[in-house]
């Protein structure tokens, strides 16, 4: 019997990778196949990804499928959420695709809150108000360049525009839908009052599919001239946290999560969105997951932080830092010293995060840190306080007891950071696997095939594959008392 193989691309939004994955055994097999990274681009005053490039990246994973000599049964792509491409009418990619750190979005939430009150924005999509959001994405292009409308027929989200480049069918899956605050997660439809209120066409937005549905097959010639068939391109979770929490190895329903990388998203799986006061004014988010559910969760700026000062670092000194190295460094610092709020608008895209964080503890009364060490453990030590502020409120809402929080994607790499979150909540932190996001993707594609029966098997099939890693909290007096100065300091 031929083995099936699925193709995953995981772009995220400084890397990007493509991994092969095989069942066997009750057990998932990952292949990676290659990995590069993905910058943006500053280029006339703004922040774009450079698409062709990202294709680019996506027809070299083909290559190197072929050089590997694997036939693909069918392949997943997923990316980050909110950011979004303009096609024109014969079919092209008619502007750059803004990222969502670009600061053109700046003052824009309040701006339509002028046409739409915020509370009704929040009612009808249970989406956090973020900058990022797709919503004042798409209203700051309206509001200062309408002219590029004059000849859009659709608005696609960079995975959707990925699967377009394969199989020439526009479609947006269901999970990156609900990233952009302009899809309601009761009617499942666009919200078309927003559209009226912009003076933007609802007909811009591509229909719906489903995660584990077909979005077409693959037609691109220069993609079938390398020797891949024209397999279908699967409907996973193409929001990449949507594939990660598909790969959660949890054996019940008494978990958190925590997708650590860039960003960190904590959250709980959920049947139906939690959209009420509650929810509205500690600024939860209402995501599509796979197979019926809804993450609601909390975005948390995440590594991001260090990713940043890392850049800077390794310019100054012409050197590259490895992750172990820094983490090393920060364990041998003295705990709580600086305290930040990773989310202050602050860190948000500062020219210089090491300036950013100093000036931040200087303006709240701190010593700022100096060394890269200290940084590094300002950095850590923040980011297990906000996990355990946001988790204590998660705590409220769930409908289950929260007994375990399971870390996934890049953080599960880092011990520190995983002792400090369990010392931080006070419950077990059970970390792995690294690359849940390519799995999830894999096993979304395994359902899509009738290779496996549901979510609770792919997980079971996760736990049985990898190896996990489990953190006990330590300290829980001194921790304590250190998250009572952090709710001060921010």
């Amino acid at each position: 019997m031929k083995q099936n193989i699925f193709l995953a691309f995981d772009f995220g939004a400084t890397s990007g990778r493509c991994y092969a994955g095989t069942l066997e055994n009750g057990k998932v097999q990952m292949q990676e196949l290659m990995r590069f990274s993905n910058d943006v681009v500053f280029a006339y005053n703004h922040y774009f990804w450079d698409m062709p490039s990202i294709y680019a990246e996506m027809a070299t994973g083909f290559t190197a499928c072929v050089n590997a000599k694997i036939t693909p049964t069918s392949v997943g792509i997923d990316t980050w959420g909110v950011d979004f491409g303009f096609f024109n009418r014969i079919g092209h990619l008619a502007t750059s695709a803004f990222a969502y750190r670009d600061p053109h979005t700046n003052g824009m939430p309040e701006k339509f809150f002028e046409l739409i009150p915020r509370r009704e924005v929040y009612e009808a999509t249970g989406i956090q108000v973020m900058n990022i959001n797709s919503l004042y994405q798409l209203f700051a292009i309206k509001q200062k360049e309408p002219h590029l409308f004059s000849d859009v027929r659709k608005l696609l989200f960079i995975p959707d525009i990925l699967a377009y480049t394969l199989t020439k069918e526009m479609q947006t899956e269901f999970t990156i839908a609900t990233t952009s605050q302009l899809f309601n997660p009761r009617t499942m439809q666009w919200e078309k009052r927003f559209f009226e209120a912009m003076g933007i066409p609802e007909e811009l937005m591509a229909p719906i599919v489903m995660p584990g549905n077909s979005m077409g097959v693959i037609k691109e010639p220069t993609i079938l001239r390398k020797g891949i068939p024209p397999v279908p391109v699967i409907a996973v979770g193409t929001h990449d946290t949507a594939s990660a929490v598909a790969a959660v190895p949890a054996s019940d329903k008494n978990f958190a999560y925590l997708s650590s990388g860039t960003w960190s998203l904590m959250g709980i799986e959920v049947k139906e969105p939690i959209i009420n006061d509650e929810s509205y004014s500690q600024n939860f988010t209402n995501e599509g997951g796979i197979g019926g559910t809804f993450r609601f969760l909390k975005n948390i700026t995440g590594m991001w932080l260090l990713e940043r000062c890392k850049a800077e670092w390794e310019a100054r000194s012409n050197r590259k830092y490895e992750y172990g190295e820094l983490v090393g460094m920060a364990n041998a610092e003295q705990p709580f010293r600086f305290l930040i709020d990773p989310d202050a608008p602050d860190f948000a895209n500062p020219e210089v995060m090491t300036k950013a964080i100093a000036d931040y503890c200087t303006k709240r009364g701190q010593t700022p840190p100096s060394t890269e060490a200290e940084f590094v453990r300002c950095i850590f030590d923040s980011l297990a306080m906000k996990y355990r502020y946001t988790l204590d409120r998660l705590k409220k809402f769930s409908p289950h007891p929260i007994e375990k929080l399971h870390v996934i994607g890049g953080g599960a790499k880092n011990p520190l950071l995983n002792q400090l979150t369990a010392n931080a909540i006070g419950l077990p932190v059970v970390a792995g696997p690294s690359e849940a996001t390519a799995i999830g993707n894999v096993m979304v594609q395994a359902i899509a095939a009738g290779c496996v029966k549901s979510i609770d098997e792919a997980r079971a099939i996760v736990r049985n594959s990898v190896q996990l890693d489990v953190y006990e909290p330590k300290d829980s007096a001194i921790w304590n008392d250190a998250f009572g100065k952090f709710k001060v300091e921010s």
